[in-house]
């Protein structure tokens, strides 16, 4: 008795694997022409004599005008002025004919509705014919006239196919009951009735279109499903690849509404204990051999599918699929990269040893640069920020200015994040600021801006240590206070180039030009009379040196510059500054030559 479950399984598998052979074989035949479709591409047109071979009695001369006009309409060429040659056509006795014809139909059935009408008794005779591939024909061609006063016809056709013998049959009446609703509303409740029975249907090949009628015709009927959930978990690994996309996403969403959530939990030893639904653990292990997929929908679709559903121990299967779809193409690359950012802001530890993978290519989209860059950025940790920033110093010199700028982006945002690495981005942001390429060094500076104006005990640590306390990290010293920072700015004034970053160094300038005024006081009231005016004219009380400097410079240039603007108000604003504190200047001096009039 042991050996006979192993035996039973190994039956149910054969007879699974054969079934879905047979209907592939069968939608694969009943799509064959029977014979050379070169003609389709033939590069000659020959439109003139097309009409007398469509009225010709000779089913060859037929056959060649009608592919000929099939090939035109696979160029783009519109050949509605033979439709009504081509519909005489219909009710031939040859099978070629009439499979040519519904082809050229259901292009132009929706554009001459009028004309179609006039062969619907035959399309309707066509739904007992004995080939599969005609009676699918017909019924997409009836669904397909957009005639509100044949809704109830289209609606018998639909519930007649339903129970074909034919799944190709059946897949093509479950997708007319979406058409037909919209042609007719209604005959919304007969419909209703076909889409509960279809429900049962059970060959892999038609249930994933019965599930997309679903999602068109009820999407939120989610108890429908309940007495076919087991079912279609177990029809999943059989489907065809977009039916499998389908059957995913309906019953994600019945899972997420009708089953509980994973439930983890820390025993009475301190382990970690996960309790998972027999259902929920049902979908998962129908929906894990869809990574082996050829499809990448599919594979995006699964993994979804366990990163919302799933307990945490099963979120880490879903990286290494997704990772092996980054260089499919560019077009899934770009959707894949917006799925592991999703990952990587939730769960960065998932991505971080496998960061290098996604390291930008000249190839990439711009948005897929991007989309790379904000993942890197949300990996970045001390053990590969030393490599991230070698990254992000090559990017800023990408040939599209917003992933420059994102790279200068990246470079400030290691600076806030780890303050080991501060002093050494720094250095790489005021040696940016000097490129000659405007988006580069305007983001450099602004960058810089925003790291001064940032609290100086978070961004800046090392600040508030005493002058020997210095903390090298790969040979570069960490010490370095927002004034020593705009200093460097204002000394490399000249360098900059672009007008909003030398306006950038302006408004820092004017905002950090009396970072010295309590040495400079101190060391001013401790002197004496005659050595406090001595170093008053040496040095400006409450001004750095280099501020008047920069002032002198900037008003010597703005003009030139091709956005003068911000460059003249921040100028204004340093001018307004450096006024306050000459008037500042005068009465402190005259405070000390006339103590007694100062006083209140």
């Amino acid at each position: 008795m042991a050996a006979a479950s192993p035996l039973g399984s190994f039956s149910e598998n054969a007879t699974r694997l054969g079934m879905r052979i047979q209907e592939t074989l069968t939608e694969r035949i009943t799509r064959d022409f029977g014979s050379s479709t070169t003609a389709l591409f033939d590069t000659e047109d020959k439109t003139t004599d097309i009409r007398k071979r469509l009225d010709s009695t000779n089913d060859k001369e037929k056959i060649d005008a009608l592919r000929r006009l099939i090939a035109m309409i696979s160029k783009g060429r519109n050949v509605s002025e033979f439709f009504a040659q081509v519909v005489k056509n219909v009710a031939s006795h040859n099978l070629e004919v009439r499979k040519l014809v519904y082809i050229y139909i259901l292009r132009y059935a929706e554009s001459e509705p009028d004309l179609a009408l006039l062969s619907v008794n035959t399309f309707q005779r066509d739904l007992t014919d004995s080939n599969p591939l005609i009676r699918s024909m017909a019924l997409r061609v009836l669904s397909g006239i957009r005639v509100a006063v044949i809704g109830s016809i289209v609606t018998l056709a639909i519930k007649k196919c339903s129970a074909d013998v034919s799944p190709y049959v059946r897949k093509t009446a479950a997708l007319a009951i979406p058409k037909c609703l919209s042609l007719d509303d209604g005959q919304r409740r007969e419909l209703m009735t076909i889409l509960v029975n279809f429900l049962n249907e059970r060959s892999p090949l038609t249930i994933g279109t019965v599930l997309v009628a679903f999602n068109s015709v009820c999407p939120d009927r989610l108890d429908l499903l309940h007495p076919h959930y087991r079912r279609l978990c177990r029809l999943l690994p059989d489907a065809d690849e977009w039916g499998q996309i389908t059957i995913v996403n309906v019953l994600v969403r019945y899972a997420r509404r009708m089953l509980p959530k994973p439930l983890v939990f820390q025993d009475h030893n301190g382990a970690t204990v996960e309790r998972i639904d027999p259902d929920l653990q049902l979908l998962f292990r129908s929906a894990e051999s869809l990574f082996f997929s050829r499809n990448p929908a599919v594979v995006l679709a699964v993994s979804r599918a366990l990163y919302y559903l799933g307990p945490p121990s099963d979120t880490p299967k879903i990286v290494p699929p997704l990772l092996k779809l980054l260089h499919t193409s560019t077009e899934i690359e770009r959707v894949v990269v917006e799925e592991l950012y999703i990952i990587a802001r939730a769960s960065p530890e998932l991505l971080s040893s496998h960061y290098s993978r996604l390291f930008l290519r000249s190839s990439d989209l711009p948005s897929t640069k991007l989309a790379k860059l904000r993942i890197l950025v949300k990996l970045m940790k001390s053990e590969n920020a030393s490599a991230l920033l070698g990254e992000f110093t090559e990017y800023v010199h990408d040939r599209d200015d917003s992933v420059a700028a994102a790279a200068v982006d990246a470079i400030g945002t290691c600076a806030r994040l780890l303050p080991e690495y501060t002093s050494r981005c720094i250095d790489i942001l005021i040696r940016l600021m000097k490129d000659g390429i405007d988006a580069v060094g305007s983001s450099a500076v602004r960058v810089l801006k925003d790291l001064v104006q940032s609290n100086r005990r978070e961004t800046f640590p090392a600040a508030t240590a005493t002058a020997a306390t210095v903390v090298a990290v790969e040979g570069i010293a960490s010490v370095q206070t927002p004034a020593e920072i705009v200093a460097s700015l204002a000394h490399q004034f000249d360098d900059v180039r672009h007008p909003r970053a030398k306006a950038c160094v302006l408004w820092l300038v004017g905002q950090y030009a009396a970072a010295a005024v309590a040495t400079t006081a101190t060391t001013a009231t401790t002197a004496t009379a005659k050595d406090g005016v001595q170093a008053q004219v040496q040095v400006v009380p409450g001004v750095e040196n280099w501020a008047p400097d920069v002032l002198r410079r900037a008003v010597k240039s703005f003009a030139h510059d091709v956005s003068p603007p911000p460059l003249l108000s921040n100028c204004l604003v340093l001018i307004e500054f450096i006024d306050e504190l000459f008037d500042t200047i005068d009465t402190i001096v005259a405070c000390r030559i006339k103590p007694s009039s100062c006083r209140r």
